[in-house]
């Protein structure tokens, strides 16, 4: 038996106000769709936007249901919709930005499982790094240069 490490690297952000023009803009982007959140059950509102190789940023928030595995959470909606209406385009980063009605969200929120494996999906098709940024209410922003950096060991087409 060996044993194996699994580690990367993520930049740590005090605020937004540290990022790049062009990620500052996405997770603002991200900011602005968690308000329009259907979150009636949790009071969790989370934000996405997706930005896109030819520019465009497409956005997403999650979308709660009384039956509760048929709500989607933020970060599917913005990719799946990205999908639908790019089809061809490829994904360069996604925001996230999540906040609750009963507390301050002063860390960033990480995706869920199913929203890792639907966004590994996606950089595996375009056989490109999909960036990941991460921020809670307020406060620090965590940068990722890839969704396999969240996701070690994915499941891929390569085993079907």
């Amino acid at each position: 038996m060996k044993k194996q490490t699994i580690s990367f690297d993520m930049s740590v952000y005090d605020s937004i106000d540290e990022l790049s023009k062009t990620d500052k803009d996405l997770m603002l982007k991200a900011v602005g769709a968690r308000s329009n959140a259907y979150a009636p059950y949790s009071s969790f509102l989370v934000g996405a936007a997706v930005l896109l190789e030819n520019g465009e940023i497409v956005v997403g928030n999650n979308q709660e249901n009384a039956a509760y595995p048929s709500g989607l959470c933020a970060e599917r909606v913005a990719i799946y919709q990205a999908a639908a209406i790019y089809p061809n385009v490829k994904m360069v980063s996604v925001a996230i930005s999540a906040t609750s009605k009963n507390y301050k969200v002063l860390e960033p929120a990480a995706p869920c499982g199913n929203c890792r494996q639907s966004m590994i999906e996606y950089e595996q098709k375009q056989k490109e790094p999909l960036a990941l940024m991460l921020m809670g209410e307020v406060g620090k922003v965590l940068k990722c240069n890839s969704i396999s950096d969240i996701l070690p060991l994915a499941f891929s087409n390569s085993f079907l």
